[in-house]
């Protein structure tokens, strides 16, 4: 029954995007359809990971999913730089690695049936994303004393978002062809769900309908910040990085209370990996193009929080499981982040 609900509730995403197109209707209806919409989006996008998974393994199975659920925190950060708002993209970005790292994986965590984790993979991962921080130093503690988008910290920018790809592009396959031996080695039995051809089809149509979605949910924020009274780095690193990643957090958490909690876990950490060196610098490389360059100068208090939920993460998986106290620190260390982010205010 449930998933008839869910498989029927995908017309919320047509039913948004038409409010938007020939209804007139206010923002805060906008972004209540909008976030509706995006809860069947993120199971379809769940589900198709999951059957892809069973070709290819939990760890190819979590990139893919990477790879589909990020597109949507790409776009928004691109039409936030076109809008003059680098404090929201930055914010956006930051959001995003801290929540796929705790909100995200401590949700699996304490929803799982199975804790099982490949501790090789995920630490491998998070000492990417804690490379990336030490890198990022470089463009950001220059920004902490007069303008952080000033031109010059902008070009001292494209050399690090350079190395940034360099390092994930050399990176990933490695991490891919040891997933794909495992997989193939232990691969036991007759695959009985999708082919991996309607998998990554399921994925892509639901991440481009995501995108659109994603988009609308956006734009129609700012009435709905006014009305809250939340600062703007507040609402893009906490509400825009949450939204931006429906896809890996719906999709980890469905995956985890089915029990394939190597998969779930690889979800949360390869998107907060990829978002920390693929997505990152590819905004500020395209940053380029659309105008107004983006500086990737992020604030003390934003790369404190992504290098302490790194490490509160690698603390949790380096035995391979997680306990549902251990899940529970990892929220709890979350909305302490969050409360560090309301206090923190505007830059």
């Amino acid at each position: 029954m449930a998933r008839r609900l869910l498989w029927a509730s995908l017309v919320l995403a047509p039913l948004a995007i038409l409010l938007r197109l020939v209804a007139d209707v206010g923002d805060v209806t906008l972004f209540i359809a909008s976030a509706a919409a995006l809860v069947p989006l993120a199971w379809l996008i769940g589900e198709a990971t999951e059957h892809a998974a069973e070709h290819t393994g939990p760890g190819v199975g979590g990139f893919l999913n990477a790879t589909f659920g990020n597109a949507p925190e790409l776009i928004i950060a691109l039409f936030a730089v076109g809008d003059g708002l680098p404090d929201v993209v930055r914010g956006s970005l930051t959001g995003s690695i801290v929540s796929n790292l705790l909100l995200v994986l401590g949700v699996a965590v304490v929803l799982g049936s199975e804790r099982l984790l490949d501790a090789r993979s995920l630490l491998e991962q998070l000492g990417l994303v804690l490379v990336a921080c030490l890198l990022l130093l470089v463009p950001s503690v220059p920004g902490w004393s007069g303008d952080p988008d000033r031109h010059g910290l902008a070009v001292l920018t494209v050399p690090i978002a350079l190395l940034l790809i360099a390092l994930y592009v050399v990176a990933t396959p490695l991490s891919l062809r040891r997933h794909r031996r495992q997989h193939q080695a232990a691969e036991t039995r007759d695959i009985t769900g999708w082919s991996l051809r309607t998998a990554i089809i399921a994925l892509a149509a639901a991440t481009a309908v995501t995108a659109v979605v994603s988009e609308l949910l956006v734009s129609s924020l700012e009435e709905f910040a006014h009305a809250a009274h939340m600062s703007q780095f507040f609402i893009a690193a906490v509400i825009v990085a949450i939204v931006g990643n429906a896809a890996e957090h719906g999709g980890a958490v469905v995956v985890a209370r089915r029990g394939k909690m190597r998969l779930a876990s690889e979800i949360a950490v390869s998107s907060a990996t990829q978002v920390a060196l693929l997505v990152v610098a590819a905004v500020a490389i395209i940053s380029w193009l659309i105008r107004p360059s983006l500086a990737l100068a992020f604030r003390p208090v934003e790369l404190a929080t992504m290098v302490a939920a790194t490490v509160v993460v690698a603390v949790v998986v380096r035995d391979a499981k997680g306990t549902r106290r251990e899940g529970l620190i990892m929220l709890g260390a979350y909305a302490l982040i969050v409360l560090a982010y309301w206090l923190s205010g505007e830059r």
